[in-house]
């Protein structure tokens, strides 16, 4: 069964072993495990729903419940405190366009705000039913299907509600994958990926979702929204683009069409060590810089390397390889590469040589495949620790952005510094880290994790949340990076979009969106706020 108010599988448990537990009270004190509401409880006290009867409309309080949040850490404080505030008042289930376009309708006749529903893995405030409109939720679940495959165009036609196990099947069935691995892949859905620009784990071979987004069909309350595929087209704007990251504001996309790949014959994961910061920064822009065919290159700083290691157990064996590494000069201070190539055998043996050779005038110690493989292993699972550490009295959240080279380490260093400033001023502590997860030859992402104790308390933890939430982001817009890379904008990130954008840009974006949604009823208060 999913969990109702945490992350993932309510069978799947990634424990926090006593080193980790003692590795964060050093770093930020023992924790208090909260209390948690029931869901009996919090089912009981919605009001009732505001929507008539409808066969395609499930308006039990534990569906609306089960529809009314995401994964964003004040989404997780709603929950787990039984403070939910807004649910919607009905959810649908269609099983096809003509059911969307249905429901539209029928929104419209009520005057319904209308919210689409993916895998329910936002972690950016997309989900909350927004205004004083009754809201119908509109859950993708039920339309899955692989609606065609031309292998010769390399091209598969989805349902947009196809989860990413799902279609993975599909495809390696016919000896094919998309390759976006996001880590939320085991919930999220394929409509989701594009309207909010996700980013899979190995990017760097398969590229960004609009790069694998070919065309689709969108219902809105204007219309259906037909987009052809072509390999590349100069006939003018591109309508690709209206529909990548306009998160539910057009309308529901129904079916994506996406450039597929043949499953590559050989995959690997290796790692590197370099003895700082410095080094390690400069030797990955000189490997992405090179355009070698890898698959993936993941930079973790110092902080999350001495994390990772410690959250891996395996003292002694740890232990064994810091002393080689210290050997070897990378103290202290070093940071971890994760490089991984695919495709056929010679070709990415070729370029893992390649990589490991631009590495090695930086000081980078490789250590073979061991922690490389271990990543993939559980790449899917690692945000199970999310629960661990709230059963244990600690909050986790992230931000992310991205950067072109020269401001990726002031940005970087900027963005940890806010998050420790913005929770002393309450006398609390913040073990902050950050990673590069997407490297380009222009930039990279920073993606930076903060865990911090809870207080215990509703009101408390959402001010402690909305103080770190601030600061990091006023850090981002500061330093020249993009208020999101890869999770969208949502409500949580709305308020700096307008850094990036400026004033002409956010008015032709609220132009865009009152041509498609007059009644203004798609996903309301989403990315542009009123």
């Amino acid at each position: 069964m999913r969990r109702w108010n945490g992350w993932g599988d309510d069978t799947i448990e990634v424990a926090l072993g006593e080193s980790a537990l003692d590795f964060l009270r050093g770093q930020i004190g023992a924790g208090t495990p909260p209390r948690d509401a029931g869901v009996d409880a919090l089912c009981a006290s919605l009001p009732p729903g505001r929507l008539p009867a409808h066969p395609l409309v499930d308006a039990t309080p534990q569906t609306r419940l089960t529809h009314a949040a995401g994964q964003s850490l004040q989404d997780w404080l709603r929950l787990r405190y039984g403070r939910i505030g807004t649910a919607p008042d009905g959810v649908a289930f269609p099983e096809s366009g003509a059911d969307v376009r249905t429901l539209l309708r029928w929104a419209a006749d009520h005057d319904a705000a209308v919210v689409p529903y993916g895998g329910g893995t936002s972690v950016a405030g997309h989900l909350d039913a927004v205004g004083a409109r009754p809201t119908l939720c509109v859950d993708m679940a039920r339309m899955r299907a692989l609606l065609s495959i031309d292998a010769d165009a390399q091209l598969a036609v989805f349902e947009a509600g196809v989860a990413g196990p799902d279609l993975e099947a599909q495809l390696r069935a016919h000896g094919h994958t998309l390759g976006h691995f996001p880590q939320s892949f085991d919930y999220s859905t394929l409509g989701g990926w594009v309207v909010t620009r996700s980013s899979g784990q190995q990017s760097l071979r398969y590229g960004r979702i609009e790069q694998l987004f070919a065309g689709g069909r969108v219902e809105t309350p204007a219309g259906p929204l037909a987009i052809p595929t072509f390999p590349a087209s100069a006939a003018g704007p591109d309508l690709r683009e209206l529909v990548l990251g306009s998160e539910g504001r057009l309308g529901i996309l129904t079916e994506a069409a996406v450039r597929i790949s043949r499953l590559p014959a050989y995959e690997a994961f290796h790692a590197v060590f370099f003895p700082d910061w410095t080094a390690a920064e400069r030797a990955v822009r000189t490997i992405v810089q090179a355009r070698l065919g890898l698959s993936m290159l993941r930079l973790s700083n110092a902080a999350e390397t001495a994390t990772m290691l410690t959250l891996a157990g395996h003292g002694s064996q740890v232990a064994l390889l810091e002393t080689w590494l210290k050997l070897r000069g990378a103290g202290p201070d070093k940071c971890m590469l994760l490089l991984g190539a695919s495709g056929e055998k010679a070709q990415a043996r070729a370029a893992l040589k390649a990589a490991l050779a631009l590495a090695r005038p930086d000081g980078g110690v490789h250590v073979g495949q061991g922690l490389g493989e271990r990543w993939k292993r559980n790449r899917f699972r690692n945000v199970y620790l999310r629960n661990s550490a709230w059963t244990h009295g600690y909050a986790i959240d992230t931000v992310e952005t991205a950067l072109d080279w020269p401001r990726v380490t002031p940005a970087m260093r900027a963005i940890e510094r806010s998050a420790h400033d913005a929770l002393a001023r309450d006398g609390e502590r913040v073990h902050a880290y950050t990673h590069l997860s997407h490297l380009y030859p222009q930039g990279a992402s920073v993606y930076s994790t903060f865990i911090w104790r809870l207080a215990g308390d509703y009101d408390a933890d959402l001010a402690r949340w909305r103080l770190l939430k601030t600061a990091v982001s006023e850090a981002i817009v500061a330093s020249g990076g993009t208020i999101s890379h890869q999770h969208g904008v949502g409500r949580d990130h709305a308020p700096w979009l307008a850094h990036e954008k400026g004033e002409l840009g956010m008015a032709a974006l609220r132009a865009l969106f009152r041509a498609f949604d007059p009644d203004g009823r798609m996903n309301p208060g989403k990315l542009v706020t009123p």
